[in-house]
Parts: C-alpha cells; structure tokens; sequence
C-alpha cells in the first residue's frame, strides 16, 4: 500500500485495512484540526486505477481482510459513482470483507441521498465517524466548522434512514471555560435528537499552539483545566437521554476511561466522573506523558 502520510483512523480501526481513495480533507478549515495541515496533505482523490491495483497487491499476498477504512478525512466527499466503483472493487478482489466504514463531514450527505447511502451499504460501506464536534452553532461558528445543529442532525437522519450505522465524535473543552456548559448541553440535545449507534468524546488539544483556535474566539477563549474538563462531562452526561447508544470515551486524549451503553450505564458513568471531581486520588486517570492525539 502507498500512503501519503500522515494517516489517521479511528481506534476502532485499529485491526482494519486503511485504504486511501482520497488524500486530506476537501474543507480542511476548521481551527481545532491540525490532521491534514502539511503541504503533502492537500485535497486530491486516487484514480480508480490505482486502487484497483492497490486491491489486487492486497488479494495477492493471500492475507483475509475482514474489516476495511476509507481514508483519508474526507472519503464521503466522493460521488456515489465513484464511491460504488471502489466498493464492488473492494468486493472483487477483497471477497472476504465484512465492513467497510469512513470518515464523513456531514456535508458529504448533502449532495447523496438516502437510498444512494443504503445502496452504498448493501455494497459494504454500513459505518461513518461523524465529526459533529459540538451541537453549539455558536462554537462551531467560532471554530469555522462549516456546520450547524441542525446540518449535523440531517446527517445523522440521512445515515440512519440508509439503515447504516453512525459514530460520533464530540470534543471535550471546544468551547473554553466561557462557553463550557452551553457546549456540554446543546451537544448532548443534538446526540438526543439523532440518538446515534455509537458516540465517543476526545479531549481538545493543540500541538501546534492555540493562536489559530483562539483567533476564532476573538481571544476570549480559555482552555479547561482537568477539573473542568471532568465537570463539562458530567454536565454532557447528565444531560445526554440515548436509548441504546454505545458511548466511549477511551480515546488517548481523555484523562479518565468511560466506557457504557447509553442509557443503561449513565448512572454508573456519572458515579466515576462525580469521583473525578470530588476525588480524583482515587481513580486511576492516565498522566500528561501518556496522552495522545
């Protein structure tokens, strides 16, 4: 396989073929991301014929593929023909695959419609990783998401009336100490209204420096602090009302491991967080070496 690196997946991924079909993110503007920043990463999508022959080294080497990722960032940017053509691809020369999944800005169902993305599905492709980031449009004015709650919420529907799967994915402190709680609630309204399979939070962080993000805010954003960070969960928790919604919060970036199925575990989530508040000495919560992107 050729990669133009840096790749990225979801951890769920970690076992999954990464196939490359396209190379950075097509709207690459939001200030909290830094993924697809490097002059090697701009938008471009591989030639069929390239894929195809990327499937057939794979085929050749006699390895089974169960589970396979569209990368890069921006895979659902693809027309639904093009999408098709790699998916019976996948299907020729991977017969073996059970799953195909992606990265899709919510944008990417604006120009497919339902039955498009259930044809996709009955091809493999049943699962997408939704950055919606926050149900806050204020926020997500202020981070040039290009998205909105009400975006974010008519993707999740167009996903499910496919009959596919969505992951969410909600970062922890995007709004700063000002604006904390009003991230914690309207996001967890939007996770109520679209009641996703599966919703993970990540923890906000900048490795290449806050300028960029806290020009957005017009400098009134202040980062979380641990403590904060653990009272903005609580807030997102408590206020979150899923039926059967697998929740994560595992990610390298988090400081404390929540792992349940929303609603039955919420009340046992919201008992650790409430340690992490009150006494934080008890719980093992990972140190600043140990965190990740």
């Amino acid at each position: 396989m050729q990669y133009i690196e840096p790749l990225f997946r979801p951890p769920s991924e970690a076992r999954s073929l990464i196939l490359q079909v396209s190379n950075g993110c097509s709207w690459n503007n939001c200030t909290f991301c830094e993924m697809y920043t490097q002059p090697q990463k701009r938008f471009s999508i591989k030639p069929q014929s390239a894929i195809d022959a990327e499937l057939a080294l794979i085929a050749a080497q006699g390895t089974p593929v169960r589970r396979l990722f569209l990368a890069d960032g921006d895979a659902m940017t693809l027309s639904t023909r093009r999408l098709r053509a790699i998916l019976e691809s996948i299907r020729k020369y991977l017969p073996d695959v059970q799953r195909v999944s992606s990265y899709c800005l919510p944008r990417n169902t604006k120009n497919k419609t339902a039955a498009e993305l259930s044809e996709l599905r009955e091809l493999g492709l049943s699962l997408f990783y939704v950055g919606c980031e926050s149900g806050d449009n204020l926020i997500l004015e202020r981070v040039n998401k290009g998205e909105t709650f009400d975006s974010s919420l008519a993707a999740l529907e167009t996903i499910k009336s496919a009959g596919a799967k969505s992951s969410v994915m909600i970062l922890n402190g995007m709004g700063g100490r000002r604006y904390s709680e009003q991230h914690a609630i309207n996001s967890a309204r939007l996770m109520n209204a679209a009641q996703p399979d599966y919703l993970s939070t990540l923890v906000l962080s900048f490795p290449d420096g806050m300028k960029r993000y806290q020009d957005g805010f017009k400098d009134e954003f202040e980062p979380l602090s641990q403590h904060e960070l653990f009272v903005e969960m609580h807030t997102l928790l408590n206020t979150l009302e899923l039926e059967q919604t697998i929740f994560r919060s595992d990610h390298a970036s988090n400081y404390l491991s929540l792992k349940g199925t929303l609603g039955k575990d919420k009340d046992k989530l919201m008992n650790l967080v409430n340690t992490a508040i009150n006494n934080p000495e008890q719980l093992t919560l990972r140190e600043e070496w140990q965190r990740g992107l």
